[in-house]
């Protein structure tokens, strides 16, 4: 991935670039966004009542972040009353195979980082 690995030495940097958009569409909310929306459209009370966790202000700027990113995108139903509807774009869709691959290391490791918490936390 240009801007990522020095093909030099195979040191890996992150960019600002690169950090700065993962921070915005990997956080806590953004993955649980994305789930929903990998399975279908929905309005923003879908969405809430589907994470009942998350603040309506943190949703709106998970939905503002996610659009602005290009990953996600606000459909206008109707417009009396406004209804909209949010939906993951062809973009946001090829982030699916990256997190699952991530998603399947945590699985794999998780045992691995528990102990080393456990570690950590006793000492």
């Amino acid at each position: 991935m240009p801007g990522t690995t020095d093909s030099r030495d195979g040191e890996l940097r992150i960019e600002h670039p690169h950090r700065e958009f993962l921070d915005q569409v990997l956080d806590k909310w953004s993955l649980s966004v994305l789930n929903e929306l990998c399975e279908r459209p929905c309005r923003f009370n879908d969405l809430r009542r589907a994470i009942p966790a998350v603040t309506q202000k943190s949703l709106t700027a998970t939905l503002r972040r996610l659009e602005r990113n290009g990953i996600v995108e606000r459909v206008l139903l109707s417009s009396r009353p406004v209804a909209v509807e949010y939906r993951i774009t062809p973009l946001g869709k090829t982030m699916r195979q990256p997190v699952e691959v991530l998603l399947e290391w945590v699985a794999t490791h998780m045992p691995e980082v528990e102990r080393a918490r456990r570690a950590f936390d006793l000492a």
